[in-house]
């Protein structure tokens, strides 16, 4: 069975997390402990050593990244439960993190655990994926984000990232180093992982980062510093050349 911890200082929250465990896993997740602070979840996840965490992440004495940063072996899968917090959400996403919003909706709930019980059966290792979140989580300049594909884990700089080009549920990502990464996400949940300030939508189909343009042509393209050309739709001519130039 998966061995898991409930981490929230409120009990409530972890009574509803253990309630729905018991209705829809009680024969695939065993609760081994519970904990309402940073410094009693350390000392049990390196007691209990758990392969699932259920983590929230603004604690009364720190937050879920402060006990993540202080555990040396991150041999386990993690479910931050928040509540509706923007910068939190975008820090958790970054790192391909999974997380369930409260008050807790029993599909999400049921379609996270279903994923960590899988992710179980691997050998699953947090460090990167948790030292990026943080990484955003307490605001670095220089941002990074994972990208996961059906074979890698790839971590790149925001800045090295030239243009994204999306064809459905996929998305590729091209950058500085000519390197293709693809991903089955859709251009929309692109959006919500990159700086807005940085890259522009240009078109259905394309992302560009400004700083990798070096002009616009009268024909309706944007040209990259790579030369690669990026169409520009008609519509969105304006608000592209005000973005960027």
């Amino acid at each position: 069975m998966v061995r898991a911890i409930l981490i929230d200082d409120e009990a409530y929250i972890r009574q509803e997390i253990k309630e729905k465990l018991s209705e829809h896993f009680s024969t695939e997740i065993d609760i081994v402990g519970e904990a309402d602070s940073v410094s009693k979840a350390i000392s049990l996840i390196e007691e209990k050593k758990p392969n699932l965490v259920f983590l929230d992440i603004n604690l009364q004495d720190g937050t879920g990244f402060d006990i993540l940063n202080s555990i040396s072996d991150k041999s386990f899968d993690v479910i931050f439960v928040t509540g509706f917090d923007n910068h939190a959400i975008k820090a958790i996403k970054v790192g391909a993190l999974d997380y369930i919003l409260k008050p807790i909706d029993d599909e999400e709930f049921i379609k996270a655990v279903t994923k960590a019980i899988e992710n179980s059966k691997e050998n699953v290792n947090l460090e990167k994926l948790v030292e990026i979140s943080s990484e955003y989580f307490q605001g670095v300049t220089k941002k990074r984000i994972v990208l996961k594909t059906l074979e890698n884990v790839y971590v790149v700089y925001e800045d090295d990232i030239s243009h994204c080009k999306s064809d459905g549920n996929y998305t590729t990502f091209y950058t500085q180093q000519s390197e293709k990464i693809l991903i089955s996400k859709p251009l929309k949940k692109i959006l919500e992982l990159l700086s807005e300030d940085i890259f522009i939508r240009c078109h259905q189909s394309y992302l560009v980062n400004k700083k990798h343009v070096t002009r616009y042509n009268k024909q309706g393209f944007l040209l990259m510093n790579s030369r690669v050309k990026v169409p520009v739709s008609s519509r969105r001519k304006d608000y592209v050349i005000d973005k960027i130039f």
